[in-house]
This record gives C-alpha cells, structure tokens and sequence, in this order.
C-alpha cells in the first residue's frame, strides 16, 4: 500500500468501528445519554459522519450535497450531537454511507499534498493539505471511537474493537469481574 492507501485505510477502520458500536441496540439504547454532557452513540457518530463531510469536502472547495443544518454556525449548540427523531440508527447508517462516498471521492481525486483552507483552525495553520487533515481526520475518529467503546460498555456490555475482533484478553465473566474488584481494591487502597 502506498501512503494514501494506508491512511483511507485507517480511516475505514474507524468508521468501521464507529458502525459497529450501533449494532443490536434499540433507538432508546442508541439516543441515551450517559454522561452528564450527554454523550451517546447515535449522536457521537452523527457528529463523527459530519464532521468528516467538513473536513473531507468543504475544506476542499469539494461541498457535500445534503444541507448539513445541525453544522451551521447558527445552529443550537451540540445539534451535531444528538439525532432528532426522524434521524433514525438507518438514516444515520444511510447518511454514513453518503458522507463517506463524498469523503472518499475527495481522497480519491487529490494527490495528498492537496491544498485545502480550514477556517475554523487558527490563522497559521488554516492553510493546510489532504494529509494533514487525513490525519487529523482519523486521530478525531480514533477519539470518538474510544469514547463510543466506553459508551457502548456501559449500555449493554459489548466491549472491543469488532465482533471479528474483540482485541480484548479472552476471559469469563467471573474472570472480569475478579479483575474489576482487585482494580477496585487497589484504588481505595489510596483513601
């Protein structure tokens, strides 16, 4: 693989994991917030799917077709944030697939020392190229990733990377749960 096929590669391998977090969950289980800023799966992938519309089309004069209201600078704070009733775990995945044939058509046509301009970066760095936003792009990704896995954990149990690869110690419920309370143990050791 060359080095733009490697990076289109990783970031395949985010997304991936960002669907995945999706699967078998009812639109309850998606839509809950489970921290006290409100993170939860649907809304964190929402936001994964636009952002990446942003940086891997308007940043490159190469705009997405859909209006992207919850974007606007306009809009009411975290609208990217959460999904509104009619943007279902489907239209979310369907949205997904849309928003990453744009991207991909991006990364496709430009070499990657391709300028592009991101307005929202600071001055000196607004002026920028296809690489460094692809890094940038699959860093944010990878972090939404880790948040969604906690997440995902939280609401049902399911933990790991995929369900091809857990990339977790394969181990029984007893074995986890002996794990936790020795963690726990320590942890109030330091009272």
């Amino acid at each position: 693989m060359d080095e733009k096929q490697t990076l289109a590669y990783y970031l395949q391998r985010q997304r991936d994991a960002l669907l995945w977090k999706l699967d078998g969950l009812s639109e309850r289980q998606l839509r809950m917030p489970l921290t006290p800023t409100g993170t939860n799966l649907l809304g964190v992938v929402k936001h994964v799917i636009s952002t990446e519309v942003e940086y891997l089309g308007a940043v490159f004069d190469r705009p997405f077709a859909e209006p992207l209201p919850w974007m606007d600078p306009q809009a009411e704070p975290n609208s990217d944030m959460w999904a509104t009733e009619d943007q279902t775990v489907d239209w979310v995945r369907d949205f997904g697939r849309r928003a990453w044939a744009h991207a991909d058509a991006t990364i496709d046509a430009l070499d990657l020392d391709a300028p592009g301009l991101v307005p929202w970066w600071p001055p000196e760095r607004r002026n920028t190229t296809l690489h460094t936003v692809l890094v940038h792009v699959i860093a944010e990704e990878a972090r939404h990733a880790g948040q969604l896995d906690i997440v995902r954990e939280l609401t049902d149990g399911a933990a790991g990377m995929s369900t091809a690869h857990s990339n977790m110690p394969d181990l029984g419920d007893q074995d986890w749960s002996d794990y936790t309370a020795r963690l726990r143990r320590l942890a109030e050791s330091f009272d």
